[in-house]
């Protein structure tokens, strides 16, 4: 039975991830920062037969994450497939930004990414390989107005997974990341964000599963190290 560990797991693209690796099979290790909503996803997702594990993290803060995400993956088989899905968007002039709101950002899109690999990669590692794969978005290519601060954590996070590709390939860890356009998911709800685009033109979560699957379930022969995922209207 393969593990995954999906961060961000109790709604939009992590609870539709959860869902679709249930249904094929994954045992899941599932980390979110509200317990009541993992506790609901897991119960709803057990009768499927896989071994369920949830622990309320809040990636937000940089001295909860390690010791906690240890423990999770102590309760079960350290995870084969890490999914980096949390995230957060923030719109706003970068130069009108508040300092504490860049901290928060970076520390969410990036900083808590690294994090968790620090703390899993070397599990990894002692079963002799593993996959990573890191949510991203076309952000990272291109720059936005108002989005500049989203921007750039994500064009840092495309840098850090090709960087922890270089590190990891002799110890048999693979890095994939997965580039999206907008998805219509609870992001888009947030007081940190302020936008007018159709959301009905948006990628749905299940969507961006199928393809989260389609990279956990590559052949240990292969890696496809991006993969981009567009709404059919074009890019936003």
């Amino acid at each position: 039975m393969t593990t995954a560990l999906i961060t961000g797991a109790s709604r939009g693209i992590g609870a539709a991830t959860a869902r679709v690796l249930a249904a094929h099979g994954f045992d899941l290790l599932l980390l979110a920062r509200s317990a009541a909503a993992l506790e609901q996803l897991a119960s709803d997702l057990r009768p499927l037969g896989p071994r369920i594990e949830v622990a309320a993290i809040d990636l937000a803060d940089p001295g909860a994450i390690e010791d906690p995400l240890r423990a999770l993956c102590e309760r079960a088989e350290p995870p084969d497939v890490l999914i980096n899905n949390a995230g957060a968007a923030y719109t706003g002039g970068l130069t009108a930004m508040a300092v504490a709101d860049w901290q928060w950002l970076l520390q969410l899109n990036l900083t808590s990414v690294f994090q968790v690999c620090r703390t899993v990669v070397p599990l990894m590692r002692a079963r002799g390989g593993g996959l990573i794969i890191n949510v991203s978005s076309h952000a990272a290519r291109h720059a936005f107005t108002d989005w500049g601060a989203y921007c750039v954590s994500k064009a840092a996070l495309a840098s850090l997974s090709r960087c922890l590709a270089e590190e990891e390939r002799c110890h048999g860890i693979r890095v994939s990341t997965l580039t999206l356009g907008a998805v219509n998911t609870p992001l888009w709800d947030s007081e940190t964000v302020h936008s007018s685009f159709d959301r009905r033109a948006m990628l749905d979560p299940y969507q961006v599963a199928q393809a989260l699957l389609q990279l956990a379930q590559q052949p240990a022969a292969q890696v496809s190290e991006d993969l981009t995922l567009m709404p059919a209207v074009g890019a936003f």
